[in-house]
């Protein structure tokens, strides 16, 4: 072969670079002496994008022995050819497997283990086009054997593996950190909205160490000069265009519009927007301003209120009817406040019990937004608490 470096690799077949492909399977559940032994036994679910995320079930050894499952040998390649197929492993070490995966022992002469899972991880969509059956979808053997892919040289494959491998080590490290930081996020908020900050940039001792800094309320024990009151007190809450209205518009004017997919987690994903024509009264009324909140009436119950803040990405621009804008009476409620009010653990409680659920969504209505529970600081001591959560959402988008 050329060691030109625009050569191409030759093509050889999975059956080639395998030397063993082993089946698995489930132990009878009402066997118990199948199960709580001392080796890990997986499935297809207990796979993550970058392995196996943790142990949740054991068999014994006579499960091994009498029944369908099999054990793949630390460092051997996990591929999930059913129910989930696509999904890949390198095995951390001795593991029992489940119907829905294929052990491969693959031939070292020929081919790198972790070059391999790297490639085939690169090359998944090709594996889920083999998915084959009705009921259950699958790869099938035979497809799986005669799988083509391009092989280098065996030293490049061992080099290619070894830096994609630091890179998914850096990976792995950085999603730690990342989820360390949202942590420490979750504990900081909820110390930002029971205590405080006071002017010299402190947290207020606690309730139990001084009581005498705090009163009851509704919420709970808060810092004695905070107040505690409605949103809609606060704020002008208002429900957007009405999309598919038969009325024709003569005089009207094509304005950009946000939608429910617009408006995401505490920011906004404008890749799409979409345009209405609308009244000139009604642009007016509903066009939105810098410093809007905006949160949706209805998406997943655990990012339901969730409020983030407009700071005119597009002008102008208004909203739909299951987009609420949120605006500031008096300038007394903060924009970046409310919105990280809406995301701390008193804002998610009161909207998931608020709320109408159904299996995987819930909604809010203009009334009960109009009655969420705002804990009000000053505009200053808003504005510290606001500076705080801030700087540590910068580490994590740094680190993103």
């Amino acid at each position: 072969m050329s060691n030109h470096p625009n050569s191409v690799w030759p093509k050889i077949s999975f059956g080639k670079i395998a030397k063993k492909l082993v089946n698995g399977g489930t132990p009878p559940t009402e066997v118990e002496a199948f199960w709580n032994g001392k080796i890990p036994w997986i499935t297809g679910a207990d796979f993550t994008p970058t392995g196996i995320s943790e142990f949740r079930r054991f068999v014994s050894d006579s499960a091994i022995a009498q029944t369908s499952t099999n054990v793949i040998e630390r460092g051997q390649m996990l591929l999930v050819t059913r129910t989930g197929v696509g999904k890949l492993a390198i095995a951390p070490c001795d593991i029992a497997i489940s119907q829905d995966i294929t052990g491969v022992y693959v031939d070292e002469e020929k081919a790198d283990t972790h070059f391999l899972f790297q490639r085939m991880r690169q090359g998944v969509e090709d594996l889920k086009k083999l998915n084959q059956g009705t009921s259950i979808n699958g790869i099938i053997r035979s497809d799986l054997v005669a799988y083509s892919l391009e092989l280098p040289p065996l030293p490049k494959q061992r080099r290619i593996a070894e830096i994609l491998s630091t890179l998914d080590e850096a990976i792995e490290q950085t999603e730690a950190l990342i989820a360390k930081y949202q942590q420490i996020k979750v504990g900081l908020m909820h110390d930002l909205f029971t205590r405080g900050v006071t002017p010299e940039g402190y947290l207020r001792p606690t309730s139990a160490q001084a009581p005498h800094f705090y009163k009851d309320s509704v919420l709970g024990w808060i810092p004695k000069e905070w107040e505690v009151k409605p949103l809609g007190v606060l704020a002008e809450i208002v429900s957007g265009v009405t999309l598919g209205s038969k009325i024709e518009i003569s005089d009207g004017i094509g304005i950009p519009y946000l939608r429910v997919a617009n408006v995401q987690d505490g920011y906004f994903d404008l890749k799409e927007v979409k345009t209405i024509r609308v009244s000139r009264l009604q642009f007016e009324k509903l066009q939105l301003k810098f410093g809007d909140v905006l949160m949706n009436e209805g998406g997943d119950f655990d990012k339901l209120g969730r409020g983030s803040v407009w700071q005119e990405e597009i002008k102008p621009c208004i909203h739909q009817n299951h987009v609420f804008r949120v605006r500031s009476r008096d300038g007394k409620l903060r924009s970046h406040f409310l919105a990280f009010w809406s995301q701390s653990e008193m804002g998610k409680k009161y909207f998931v019990l608020s709320s109408k659920q159904s299996t995987n969504l819930a909604s809010i209505n203009s009334t009960q937004l109009n009655r969420f529970p705002v804990a009000l600081p000053s505009s200053i001591e808003q504005e510290r608490i606001e500076v705080r959560i801030m700087a540590l959402n910068g580490h994590v988008d740094l680190l993103g």
